[in-house]
């Protein structure tokens, strides 16, 4: 394939956008739930989303689809209900259900696609994530957290725990020393996956995807399924581009299965999950996303 200065210049500036994006999300979010740990008792968010409870299955993927993040902003958020003490299947649902189901996602859809494929896709996302939550934490799954994930961040030296003139710093400054450290901690992993999903979505033209996953493809399902995870897109392209790739001669199961690959599990994801989870647990979430694109994608191939 010939290199072309285009090429180059969409892969910088791609990864400069979600450098800039994912950096000020991260800060955000993870301030935003300090801010919550700090007013909401850990105690009433474990018993909330408690995996004892059934309810607690449906209130995470509800909470999963109100929420407008994308798969790598949902890293934070759970951080933060890991640290609560969440119950480990509720919090596997809204790790699946957030970036799957968010409104932006669910809009565009509708305006797309349409209601009754948009009323597919949000059914078979709410159901294989709850599905998939109770089924890791019934198999054992959350023995493959990092013990290090609970601990809060050390609170060393005085630029944390106190002022220049010795007097203890507000809550707001605490909270934000935390959210720093956390920060500085994923800030390797989130930079590897942000070069790598530039470079992926700099050289990799959408004609070549289109061709691959044809509808005379047999395989083209799977191929997009597989071919979505390290293309990152964000909530807010994903659908124009699926529509795009379907007018070039993709599939529409293909692209159904293109749309969960790379909403569900970026590359991104993929690396930053690896600061909170062991590989068999790494292994877990993609075979879950993947089963759930393939699936969709042959079963929306089939009805539509």
């Amino acid at each position: 394939m010939k290199i072309t200065q285009q090429m180059v210049f969409d892969t910088l500036n791609m990864f400069a956008f979600l450098a800039v994006e994912l950096t000020l999300l991260f800060l955000l979010i993870s301030y935003f739930v300090g801010v919550l740990q700090e007013y909401i008792p850990p105690s009433k968010i474990k018993n909330i989303l408690s995996s004892k409870n059934g309810k607690g299955y449906i209130i995470a993927a509800f909470l999963g689809a109100i929420t407008p993040f994308c798969s790598c902003s949902t890293i934070p958020f759970l951080k933060g209900l890991l640290r609560a003490k969440a119950g480990f299947g509720t919090m596997m649902v809204f790790l699946f259900a957030s970036p799957l189901l968010n409104p932006i996602i669910i809009g565009l859809f509708a305006v797309t696609f349409g209601v009754k494929v948009t009323a597919f896709y949000f059914i078979v996302a709410m159901s294989v994530s709850i599905i998939a939550g109770y089924l890791l934490e019934q198999f054992g799954f959350e023995k493959y957290i990092k013990p290090e994930v609970y601990m809060a961040p050390e609170n060393k030296g005085c630029a944390i725990s106190c002022s220049s003139k010795g007097k203890p710093v507000g809550k707001w400054l605490r909270i934000w020393n935390s959210t720093w450290l956390d920060f500085k901690k994923v800030l390797p992993y989130l930079v590897g996956g942000i070069a790598l999903g530039s470079i992926i979505y700099g050289f990799m033209p959408t004609e070549f995807v289109a061709r691959v996953a044809s509808e005379n493809n047999p395989f083209a399902v799977p191929i997009a399924a597989v071919i979505g995870i390290p293309l990152y897109i964000r909530a807010e392209a994903v659908i124009p581009l699926s529509a795009a790739l379907a007018a070039k001669g993709m599939g529409l199961g293909a692209v159904m299965a293109l749309i969960i690959g790379s909403a569900g599990a970026s590359l991104t994801e993929v690396i930053l999950l690896k600061s909170l989870f062991k590989n068999q647990m790494i292994i877990a979430f993609l075979t879950v996303i993947l089963s759930m694109a393939v699936g969709a994608g042959y079963l929306y191939s089939t009805i539509f």
